[in-house]
């Protein structure tokens, strides 16, 4: 018989019992690996959430890209009138005030003027003349018929009266640009309906016709412009008609409806963005001038691709996903390539197919506890 020694026999056994506790602890871990893959697989959504959820289909439909750009609102240029002094004088009575709104023939304010009481004095004296003259035609016709007046006489007199009447109408016609104030005084009123967008002037300001700036600028601000950049690398991307959604701090959650009516198809030296102008209605006068605007240009090439709703993308460890629902309570963790987002929809490139179904609400929610 061959005897073992004492302590190789102790080894041995000590071998032995490690190698079984690794195996059992690796069949441990195995067994509860796949027993928390089989709960994930049995996770069935309540029905009393599912009640709540809204179930969309995958789609194909045309694909739009869109670009954001950032821009500024600004007045309507064509809807914008700058009121001039037409004469010098003083002014007074100023009957509006910055931001008053004001409506077309309302006065805003009147100026006392010395040239205005030479156009009423000239007015008179032109009128006067009309009067000398039609009694002098009178007068040589009816000598003229006696013999006592020459045909000379008579034509010189119709001239004159021609002469007169001409003279009264350039008067009336300078009284009517000012106003037809016959009191020596301009009355300025608001050629158009709209919003004191400038004031320049005070009460008792002398004022000039020949300094060159507007006494008020008014608006009609029903209509907005607003003026986007355009970098370099998106040029391509915008086109003339393209349609236009603008949204702005003031008013959250709003969407403004616009399109680009004009590019100005060069960059600026210093910004290298490229202006172009967006035209929009502003009806409840909501835009201000001079407001930020986050601008989203959309159009399309006339190609199809697949889109969900936006609220049913998931975005987890640099990865898109999307739920996709089988019935009967499952749901699928489905990744996804996102290609684009327009509004409440998304375009992805693959991941899916048409007619899936994905769940469009609480997708978080249910992303947890089917990771659970």
């Amino acid at each position: 018989m061959i005897r073992v020694p004492y302590h190789n026999t102790l080894t041995y056994l000590a071998c032995a019992l490690g190698c079984l506790g690794l195996s059992l602890s690796f069949q441990s871990c195995s067994g509860n690996a796949e027993k928390g893959a089989e709960d994930r697989k049995q996770y069935i959504i309540p029905d009393s959430l599912l009640k709540t959820l809204k179930i969309d289909s995958v789609k194909m439909g045309t694909l739009y890209n869109s670009v954001t750009l950032t821009g500024q609102v600004d007045f309507n240029q064509d809807r914008v009138i700058n009121i001039f002094p037409l004469i010098s004088g003083n002014i007074q009575q100023i009957k509006v005030m910055l931001g008053d709104y004001v409506k077309e023939g309302d006065v805003l304010g009147i100026v006392k003027s010395p040239e205005m009481s030479q156009y009423s004095s000239e007015l008179s004296n032109a009128q006067t003349s009309v009067k000398l003259a039609e009694m002098n035609l009178e007068k040589t016709t009816d000598l003229y018929k006696k013999g006592l007046a020459s045909r000379s006489d008579s034509l010189s007199a119709a001239v004159a009266l021609q002469q007169a009447k001409s003279e009264l109408t350039r008067s009336e016609r300078i009284l009517q640009i000012n106003g037809n104030n016959t009191q020596g005084e301009f009355v300025i009123k608001a050629p158009i309906s709209g919003y004191v967008v400038q004031k320049f002037v005070t009460n008792n300001q002398t004022i000039r016709a020949d300094n060159g700036g507007p006494l008020f600028t008014i608006s009609d601000l029903k209509d907005v412009w607003i003026w986007a950049n355009v970098y370099e690398s998106n040029v391509s991307n915008i086109h003339q008609d393209d349609p236009v959604e603008v949204t702005t701090l003031s008013h959250p959650g709003r969407t403004f409806k616009g399109k680009v009516d004009k590019m100005m198809q060069m960059l600026d030296p210093a910004s290298k963005a490229m202006k172009v102008r967006i035209s929009i209605s502003n009806e409840d006068y909501a835009l201000k001038p001079q407001m930020f605007a986050s601008v989203t240009v959309t159009n399309t090439d006339n190609k199809q691709a697949l889109f969900v709703p936006t609220a049913s993308l998931i975005f987890d460890h640099s990865q898109y996903y999307v739920l996709v629902y089988k019935g009967h309570g499952k749901a699928d963790i489905r990744p996804v390539q996102k290609l684009n987002s327009i509004g409440q929809k998304t375009y992805l490139t693959d991941g899916v197919k048409a007619g899936d179904q994905v769940i469009a609400t609480n997708a978080l929610l249910l992303y947890s506890e089917l990771n659970n």
